[in-house]
């Protein structure tokens, strides 16, 4: 089946519902590049490093080139997202229920955003199409286990080996700089935690855009050719179109995750802020390249844990720390009933 622009703009405006799937899928990663793209960045601002303009900006750029550079390589989540649910062989219902999703991920990400809250926006996708495919399907029917239990797996490396990289390669980074100067070793790591920041975010591009980039093509396809094949490939300008969506995101509604993250957890200097990024590229690469879907937010902000337990367990805020997590434990059911209630309300009216 052609899945160009054109022949995607031509079905757009004969079908309303696949118009609001597009625009409500590029609504969430707009939301998704205000609130978990910013974790990217955030010790890059946190330790100075860079003034949060320049790094929201390079954040922005880096999410763009990270979505399109690694999905041309490997789709491995996004593949996964995609088979994680059956909406069904009704299209109409299945598109109401892709629309009710989006709307459950977008009002909870907004409610993170404007608390500053850095809510995993990963959390809420994967909670928000799971409640909606329950709802249609009434039950399990349309949850495919073994792509779920990824998301099981995902949680492991992002808490387990998120902490446990940040306070290794932190205590690793000591040892081998240990006979350095430190106004030497200050400046240089300056430049690296640029770079390795940078890498963050191209990362998080590929990891969570990938997520995005599955939903809008589900759409797509269910929309124009009313089937949603395995065998699913991304036409580029869909790829492009949702990594444009994302750094806009980023590029606008940045600042309040970073002070939440960045500034507020751990004080932390530059070889610190380092390690907290080495970290955080090291789990969400082995992550992305495996097809597990993982929170950048959950990632990084338990990578900076680590490298604050490494000084000291009292150099981490705790309290911030234990919000935070509430916020991530209630997402799943949180969200996933947000969506679940707006497929029944959508069906009744659409």
């Amino acid at each position: 089946m052609d899945f160009g622009l054109v022949t995607v703009a031509q079905a757009m405006m004969g079908d309303p519902a696949l118009a609001l799937i597009v625009v409500l899928t590029l609504g969430a990663t707009v939301v998704n590049g205000a609130t978990d793209a910013p974790n990217a960045i955030a010790t890059v601002v946190g330790t100075r490093a860079m003034g949060p303009n320049a790094a929201i900006a390079m954040a922005a750029v880096c999410n763009f080139i990270g979505l399109v550079g690694i999905t041309m390589i490997s789709s491995a989540v996004a593949k996964t997202i995609f088979g994680m649910v059956d909406f069904g062989g009704d299209n109409h219902a299945a598109l109401v229920a892709l629309a009710a999703a989006m709307v459950a991920i977008i009002v909870w990400g907004v409610a993170a955003w404007y608390f500053g809250i850095p809510t995993s926006q990963s959390h809420s996708l994967i909670a928000g199409i799971t409640g909606a495919a329950i709802a249609l399907q009434g039950g399990l029917a349309g949850v495919n286990g073994a792509e779920w239990v990824k998301v099981i797996y995902g949680l492991l490396v992002s808490t387990c080996l998120g902490f446990g990289s940040g306070w290794l390669f932190m205590r690793l980074l000591k040892i081998v700089c240990r006979d350095v100067q430190r106004a030497a070793a200050n400046k240089a790591f300056r430049w690296l935690q640029i770079i390795s920041g940078a890498g963050v975010a191209v990362l998080h591009g590929a990891q969570d855009g990938q997520k995005f980039l599955s939903l809008c093509m589900l759409g797509i396809m269910l929309g124009v050719d009313g089937v949603a094949y395995s065998d699913v490939n991304f036409p580029l300008w869909v790829i492009v179109l949702v990594s444009m969506t994302m750094a806009l995101g980023t590029a606008v509604g940045g600042r309040k995750i970073i002070k939440s993250v960045g500034m507020n957890m751990v004080r932390m200097d530059q070889a610190q802020g380092f390690s907290a990024c080495v970290a955080a590229c090291f789990c969400i690469g082995l992550a992305t390249f495996t097809g597990l879907p993982v929170s950048t937010t959950h990632t990084k902000t338990t990578a900076i844990m680590g490298v604050g337990a490494e000084k000291s367990i009292r150099s981490v805020k705790w309290n911030l720390v234990g919000s935070m997590i509430l916020t991530w434990v209630l997402t799943f059911p949180g969200c996933g009933l947000l969506a679940f209630a707006f497929t029944h309300v959508f069906l009744a009216f659409m």
